[in-house]
């Protein structure tokens, strides 16, 4: 319920929300309650899991690139997942996965709302709200310098954290009753 509350509050505004908490908490699930409440709900709403891609093809997924960028690129260049969202909503998730060199480029998006395509010299503004999620704890990481303090501070606006099932014994009989309720349908 308070997660809940927190989120009805946090979607009235266009600030970056960091949502933190083990793998299975339903991070995802928050995070698109967020963008279905939020003024930005007719827009686009792009999803990008930053451990699922590998790194060298993340940049350009993120970013786009130019034509002629590199070898086997699409010859007309490609607009990257930050220009697709523009005026929608962006989920960063598992961004503790990403990059350091990326960071750095997504840190700068986010304080100019605008970024460059890879081989580009023009930069491309859009405005896009960060919902971000992460499955480990982001101040660790900055400590041990394996993710970016500024790039943490930009994200953590308003952080969710999303405790797990065996915190909140209480969840178990409503989420019981909603399965056997939607598997008995």
């Amino acid at each position: 319920r308070q997660v809940i509350l927190l989120c009805d509050r946090v979607a009235q505004f266009d600030s970056n929300v960091l949502i933190q908490g083990e793998s299975g908490v339903g991070k995802e699930k928050v995070a698109e309650y967020i963008f279905e409440k939020s003024g930005r709900n007719r827009k686009s709403f792009i999803k990008i899991n930053c451990a699922a891609i590998p790194e060298n093809l993340l940049e350009s997924e993120l970013f786009g690139y130019e034509p002629g960028s590199f070898t086997n690129a699409n010859a007309k260049g490609k607009k990257g997942l930050l220009e697709y969202a523009n005026e929608g909503t962006l989920l960063l998730d598992e961004i503790n996965e990403l990059a350091l060199p990326i960071q750095a480029k997504l840190l700068r998006f986010i304080q100019e709302g605008e970024f460059y395509r890879i081989g580009g010299i023009k930069p491309i503004a859009s405005d896009v709200r960060i919902l971000a999620a992460a499955n480990k704890n982001l101040e660790v990481l900055v400590h041990e310098g394996k993710f970016r303090e500024d790039l943490f501070y930009r994200l953590n606006v308003i952080p969710i954290h999303i405790p797990p099932l065996r915190e909140r014994k209480e969840d178990i009989p409503l989420l019981a009753g909603y399965f056997v309720n939607k598997f008995n349908e």
